[in-house]
């Protein structure tokens, strides 16, 4: 995966750092020998395992005398044709545009993004060099002037292939998780004897969550116009060289929505405090100057209206919610960190949201 060329968190933060546990996937040597004669990258010079980001799917770095490429077998679950068809052609698109990222590799004869053999898919990408996000102003500015030219480049964009559904605003998924999080939780350590804490903490989140999403529905969502949107954007997806978007990557999550959904989230990764594995470390608060910096970036970039703006930290909280449900559902954690734990964190968070709405839209001089 071109993500794991960052290999980017900000600042230690937690938000999208997961714990890995499980058997990391290689390939074996004859399957690398007969996938690579799939391609014409020039005389092979050195292959090295690229370990790094998920386990679930086999990485290699391939250094030819034309240059460096990642190749990667997708991972069971990930491998739908028609999502990663409609994936492919949105990054073939944005390369067309000279849109920074990852060019995909096409297969010797047929050019083709896709190879499957077998059971298994494939795919090859130009390997870009950078650094992780530095979490600076500079670099937050730029993540959001870069999704502005994202939404700008892909607005008329008509999706031929089948998008992923579903996202994180009014998610019924989300709002059926509160009930199985309980179960999970309850069998675990740290809630014994906080039964009912645990109650009103899911309480709580699942009664901001909703209110959230009723305010946002109200400001009139449902009617503003669509389109296609990442739906991952996070520092952990972008290349960064001197506080620069070089490249972005993994465009699996990409569908159909409104914009603003992309940058309400985009402003959550970029802005929210978090800590390390100690969770009494972390803070409640966003921090309101890069959040009013990557909507500047973007705002600058593609205009943002001031029903968008408005619900920017409504959406920041409904997103900041939907991101645990899962997690914590299938492990009773959130990246390793104790879920009842993160829970109660995450409420004080979302409090703060509620409490600070006017702190992270842009002032006059801003907008």
């Amino acid at each position: 995966d071109p993500s794991i060329a960052a290999a980017c968190r900000t600042r230690g933060e937690a938000l999208h750092y997961h714990l890995m546990t499980q058997v990391r996937q290689q390939f074996n040597s004859q399957e690398l020998s007969i996938v690579l004669s799939h391609y014409d990258l020039g005389a092979v010079q050195d292959v090295r395992e690229f370990a790094r980001g998920s386990h679930a799917a086999a990485k290699v770095v391939v250094t030819t005398d034309r240059g460096r490429y990642l190749l990667k077998r997708r991972p069971k679950g990930r491998d739908d044709p028609f999502r990663v068809a409609f994936a492919h052609s949105l990054q073939n698109f944005l390369a067309s545009k000279n849109f920074p990222l990852p060019h995909l590799i096409g297969t010797r004869g047929d050019n083709n993004s896709m190879l499957k053999i077998g059971e298994s898919l494939y795919e090859a990408f130009e390997f870009i060099e950078g650094v992780a996000c530095d979490g600076g102003l500079v670099a937050t500015y730029e993540a959001g002037r870069t999704l502005g030219l994202y939404h700008q480049i892909v607005k008329t964009v008509l999706a031929e292939d089948k998008p992923p559904q579903g996202h994180y605003h009014e998610s019924q998924i989300v709002i059926d998780a509160f009930p199985q999080m309980a179960q999970v939780l309850a069998r675990t350590p740290t809630v014994v004897g906080h039964e009912a804490e645990l109650k009103q903490v899911l309480i709580d989140l699942r009664a901001a969550y909703k209110d959230a999403a009723e305010k946002v529905n109200d400001l009139g969502i449902r009617s503003w116009e669509t389109q296609i949107v990442h739906s991952d954007w996070h520092p952990g997806n972008m290349i960064f060289d001197r506080g620069h978007v070089v490249a972005v990557i993994d465009f699996d999550a990409a569908r159909i929505r409104q914009r603003v959904l992309d940058i309400s989230n985009g402003c959550l990764q970029f802005s929210m405090i978090a800590g390390g594995r100690d969770l009494t470390t972390w803070e409640a608060k966003a921090d309101v100057l890069r959040a009013k910096r990557f909507l500047r970036g973007y705002d600058e970039q593609n205009v943002v209206t001031h029903a968008e703006l408005n619900s920017v930290p409504l959406l920041m909280l409904e997103a900041l919610i939907a991101q645990a449900v899962s997690p914590i559902v299938r492990t009773g954690t959130f990246a390793g960190l104790d879920g009842f734990g993160f829970l109660k964190v995450m409420l004080k968070k979302v409090i703060w949201l509620q409490e600070n709405r006017e702190l992270l839209k842009l002032d006059d001089e801003e907008s």
